[in-house]
Parts: C-alpha cells; structure tokens; sequence
C-alpha cells in the first residue's frame, strides 16, 4: 500500500518562520498604542505575501503563513479559540526550555478554570487569506495538539469544581476542535497539522519523574493522549488531511526534552489515526531511526533532519546517507523531509538569520528532488 504524498509532500514545512522586523516592529507599535488594529493587520498581509512567495521561489509545494499573527505556536486556538482556559508563566522548574550551554527560558502552563467551550476562529479567516495568497503551493495552517492543555497543566491547574472527572474535560476540548476543523474546513482548509509536542516527551526520564511528582504515570498517559488525538482527527471531514507534528520543544533555540521514540513509537504508529507524522529527527536527543519500524504500511513519516535550531547548513552528504539509513527500516516511499520544527515557535524566534532560514528550505528541496524525484 502506498503512502500519500500530495500531501504530504516529499519537502514538506512543520509551519512557523522567522517575523520580519516589519512585524516585529508593527506589534510594538501596536501595544503602545500608536497603529491601529487594522494598520497591524495590513502590515501582516503584506509579509504573509511575502512569505508564501518564499516558500513557492524555494520550489515548495506547500506554504503556511509562517504563524506571523500568532505571538505563539499555539496562542490563535488554546487561549484564543477557547473559554476556560488561560496561560500563565512560570520559573525555570521541570518544564523549562534548556539549550546546549545549560541556559534556561522559562515555560508556560494553561490554567482551566470554566468549562472549555469554541469560542469562534481566529484560524479561519487568517486561513482564508493564506489560501488568498498561495499561487503554486497548497496552503497547510497549524493547531496546537489536543495534548497540550494536560501535559503542561496537569490536574493541579484543571479546575476540580469544573472538571470533577477528566472525561469530560476531554470530551469538551475534542468538540471545541470538530468546530474548529469545521470552520477551517468552510474556507478551504484541506491540509490541517496538530503541533504534539507531548507524546515525544513522554520518553526523558526527566519529564517521567516531573510527571510522577504530580501524579501522572507516563504509562498511562500515552494511552490518554493517544485517544485524545484520535478523538480529535475522528472529527474532521473526510477530504481534510490531519498531519501531526512531534517534537520536544521549541522556544528561541531551547527545547524542552530528550530521548528517543523508542518507549511511544508502536502506540504513535499503530493505534493513532493519523497518516502523516513530521518527526524531529536532527540531534543525538532524538534518538535513532529504529522505532519506525513498527510504522505500519501506506503511513508516512516526514524525517525532520534539518535544524531549526542552529545557522549551521547541514552537510548535505551526510543527511542524504541518514534518509538512506531511515530507509532500511521502512521503505523510501513512506518516508520525505523537512526541517525538524518551526523556524519560531514564537515572535523572538531561533538564533538564525532569514538567509540561513532560506538556505535550509533550499537544502531540504533540492535533496527531496535528488532521493524522490
């Protein structure tokens, strides 16, 4: 059985890219008080433009808006799309950002405090736009996976006068998402990613004992939000393509966890719904390639193989031998390539240049086109 690969694309894109300093400038401009609304939003559409005439130049036939509405990956859905729930900082503890010098950026957690309802889309007409936008490319947009809440949260920050029984909480937070892919779905949206950025988590002994001081098992939850998930692609339309991203964090060159996929790969693959997983595959931290084989037939895996991380250009040598190593577990043609998140997860971005940005997306097309055709 052969995999799908339009979409997923052979050079595919996990979403986010690094703001302009127009819109950087623009929503300082705009806190202070001195554009408006409107006057924001017109210098947004104009670098959205630009973006996607980007990413159709690199020779992708995918683009995304690059999230630059967005101040986070997840902002336009989880506090914005939703009642009940509001997003709080917190100190360097066990859910922190890290870097490889040992520096710390701190994290934030959702606090569930009134019954989780849809409040409206912010995603639908950002998406229409997108679609307005694109000439040669499908236009794919990004929602924070339904895991997110939970993961960060935990019980302690769900409400117990609301949520007596988690059920319900996770009954409420698929519905609010099946309204959600419906409104996308009315304006075009035929190519839809979950950013899961828990489920590759669950595998740092770290993030266990973090888990375990609260009360979760790690065991158990990969069960919970594996259902979570599949709760959620069970509702979206039937010609809507639902990809899901994985990582392990991703906030100005920080990540969050380590670990391969070897302890959730067979639940990930095998039970999950989805079809199109873009995995993050580019450091040691991820572990290696051998958890894809329990990657069942017509599935894809988008090999994420290129930092988002770093300015450094891979050696082109050298990930051409790894999606030749990954292909001696699962056939090539389950497998395509992307870099291994977003180029900014949120405004401030990871510590590359618009160059190396470009550079990358131009590596990841032009080794696409030599392995794929």
């Amino acid at each position: 059985m052969s995999a799908s690969h339009n979409p997923p694309f052979r050079a595919e894109i996990v979403g986010s890219f690094l703001r302009p300093d127009a819109i950087k400038q623009a929503r300082d401009q705009h806190h202070e008080g001195t554009i408006s609304h409107p006057q924001l939003h017109a210098i947004e559409d104009e670098e959205i433009r630009k973006v996607v005439a980007m990413q159709e130049a690199a020779g992708l036939k995918v683009a995304t808006d690059g999230e630059f509405r967005r101040s986070t990956y997840s902002e336009n859905f989880t506090t914005q799309g939703l009642t009940g729930v509001r997003s709080e900082h917190v100190g360097a503890g066990d859910w922190a950002y890290s870097d490889g010098k040992g520096g710390k950026r701190a994290a934030r957690v959702p606090v569930v405090s009134a019954p989780i309802r849809w409040s409206g889309s912010a995603n639908a007409s950002d998406f229409a736009f997108l679609k307005s936008a694109v000439t040669t490319a499908m236009p794919k947009i990004t929602l924070p996976g339904p895991c997110y809440i939970h993961y960060r949260s935990g019980r302690a920050n769900i409400s117990q006068d609301v949520y007596p029984d988690l059920t319900q909480f996770w009954a409420d937070l698929a519905s609010a998402y099946h309204a959600e892919m419906k409104a996308l779905y009315d304006v075009g949206c035929r190519y839809l990613q979950l950013d899961e950025t828990s489920l590759a988590k669950l595998g740092d002994p770290k993030i266990q004992t973090a888990l375990a001081a609260r009360g979760d098992d790690w065991r158990e939850l990969i069960e919970v939000y594996t259902d979570a998930i599949n709760a959620v692609v069970a509702g979206a339309p039937k010609d809507m393509h639902v990809a899901m991203h994985l990582c392990r964090g991703n906030q100005a060159g920080h990540w969050q966890a380590e670990g391969g996929y070897d302890l959730v790969a067979e639940r990930l693959f095998k039970k999950v719904t989805i079809t199109t997983y873009l995995m993050e595959f580019d450091t040691p931290r991820a572990g290696t390639f051998e958890p894809l084989r329990h990657l069942p037939d017509g599935k894809t895996v988008v090999l994420g193989l290129i930092s988002s991380k770093v300015p450094q250009l891979e050696d082109r040598a050298l990930v051409r031998k790894r999606i030749d190593e990954a292909a001696t577990i699962v056939p090539l043609d389950q497998l395509a390539l992307s870099a291994q998140c977003g180029f900014a997860s949120s405004v401030p971005g990871n510590p590359l240049t618009a160059a190396d940005q470009r550079a990358k997306l131009d590596l990841v097309v032009s080794l696409a086109q030599d392995v794929w055709g």
